[in-house]
């Protein structure tokens, strides 16, 4: 593959990529029947969900344990968008909790253009997965460290970024702190994109990264494949259970078995 990003090197991108995936840590580890039920699943949802979606039960039981290693990945994802700008010119990231908590800090000799506020040499970042993560309570505090930030400074800006916004923006911030609607125009609501293209120089610098993405994670998993392809055992145990059962039907059998797990002690069953 030819690398064509000009803003980070196909080595230093690799190895974030890699580190990443390492950091899904123990999600990657193989489930068994044992881990699958660990915090007691529901039969009868999954019944449900199996009938009314029309799946199969390796579907159903594979969507169960995708549900559960997803639950945390979030994190993980947030770790890949905020230390890639550890290998982009002029970007920092401040270890955690340290530097006054920013996730990233961008500084430019040359000076940095906000949109309608002039420019600053200096904007620090607060990074959200998500536009709809943050409740109001969340929102007011990060707004308060930004007003604080600019006290401070007076040749700084504050953004926070988001992943996933609601579109691709660069505005000025307004949200409601102590039931008063508030806004300055060095507190920037900024879009990944936008980021990209302020920090790297190029409009569509989070568009090429997306693009060689997927190839670079596949390579990825197959130099760590030995370490990190999970094999999991669930649907294979969940039919050697029902193939203990004297019932004819093999996807009742299956459904036994899973009754089993949540119910095993209840009337009837046992």
């Amino acid at each position: 593959m030819m690398w064509n990003l000009s803003f980070i090197s196909e080595e230093d991108f690799t190895n974030h990529v890699k580190a990443t995936i390492e950091k899904y840590g123990e999600k990657l580890e193989s489930f068994d029947l044992k881990r699958f039920n660990k915090n007691i699943i529901d039969p009868i949802k999954l019944i449900f969900d199996k009938t009314v979606y029309q799946s199969s039960w390796d579907e159903i039981v594979s969507n169960e344990i995708f549900r559960q290693r997803d639950k945390s990945n979030n994190n993980d994802i947030g770790y890949f968008h905020q230390r890639i700008f550890q290998y982009i010119a002029n970007c920092h990231v401040p270890p955690n909790g340290e530097e006054g908590g920013w996730d990233v800090i961008y500084e430019n000799a040359d000076g940095i253009e906000i949109p309608d506020a002039g420019s600053v040499h200096t904007v620090y970042v607060e990074m959200k997965n998500k536009h709809n993560t943050m409740n109001s309570a969340s929102a007011g505090k990060t707004f308060i460290k930004m007003q604080s930030q600019l006290l401070n400074d007076d040749d700084c800006a504050c953004f926070l970024v988001e992943a996933i916004a609601q579109r691709s923006q660069n505005i000025k911030w307004e949200t409601t702190v102590d039931k008063r609607k508030v806004g300055h125009k060095l507190i920037r609501r900024v879009s990944l994109d936008q980021f990209y293209a302020l920090v790297t120089g190029q409009e569509d610098a989070f568009y090429q990264m997306c693009m060689v993405l997927p190839t670079v994670i596949e390579k990825a998993v197959k130099d760590l494949e030995g370490s990190i392809v999970p094999h999991d055992t669930v649907i294979d145990e969940l039919k050697a259970m029902a193939s203990e059962q004297d019932i004819e039907s093999e996807d009742l059998a299956i459904a036994m078995a899973a009754y089993m797990l949540g119910f095993g002690s209840y009337n009837g069953f046992h």
